[in-house]
């Protein structure tokens, strides 16, 4: 049990066991599959079991919802972002991930990551002019937000504490 935890009362913390509860909520979802959906039972795979009557629940929801945590895919997507500038749109921000990682990059994982990060705030797109060689559709265009260069900043700085003094990941070969 988390060392914040409140003491165990009815319902509140119960590890291998279902907790009743009255209303319908979504238990799950943070990116480690569907959300389970499931009325007068809460049940998480493999976790401790809360009653979702609970305050301590609501507030570690709301506390992982209103994080913005880069994820390693959208940090490379921020980054082609903020390297290509005004010329930021899907085809080029692929490109840029390929020659940057070596990797093929599949179109719509790019646009689902940009996606994410307007969600998030940290990035903006435009559409542009309508062109003949598109069919008369539009590129729209991204380009990195103030927010967005703070988080890219931030992360640098986080992943450096992180990685120094690791000597197994000091040059040479794994």
């Amino acid at each position: 049990m988390p060392m914040n935890a409140p003491a165990a009362t009815p319902n509140a913390w119960r590890v291998g066991e279902q907790t009743a509860f009255s209303t319908t909520a979504v238990v799950g979802g943070f990116g480690h599959g569907p959300p389970l959906r499931r009325r007068g039972l809460a049940t998480v795979k493999g976790a401790a079991t809360f009653g979702l009557h609970h305050p301590y629940f609501f507030a570690k929801l709301n506390e992982m919802a209103s994080r913005s945590y880069l994820g390693n895919f959208e940090l490379m997507v921020l980054l082609a972002v903020i390297r290509l500038d005004d010329a930021a749109y899907g085809v080029t921000i692929s490109r840029t991930l390929e020659a940057g990682s070596g990797r093929e990059i599949a179109i719509g994982s790019v646009y689902a990551a940009l996606e994410r990060l307007q969600e998030k705030g940290f990035v903006t797109s435009r559409l542009g002019e309508p062109t003949p060689e598109r069919g008369g559709r539009a590129k729209r265009y991204f380009r990195v937000t103030p927010a967005g260069v703070r988080e890219a900043r931030s992360t640098r700085e986080a992943l450096s504490v992180l990685w120094e003094g690791l000597p197994q990941l000091e040059g040479g070969r794994a």
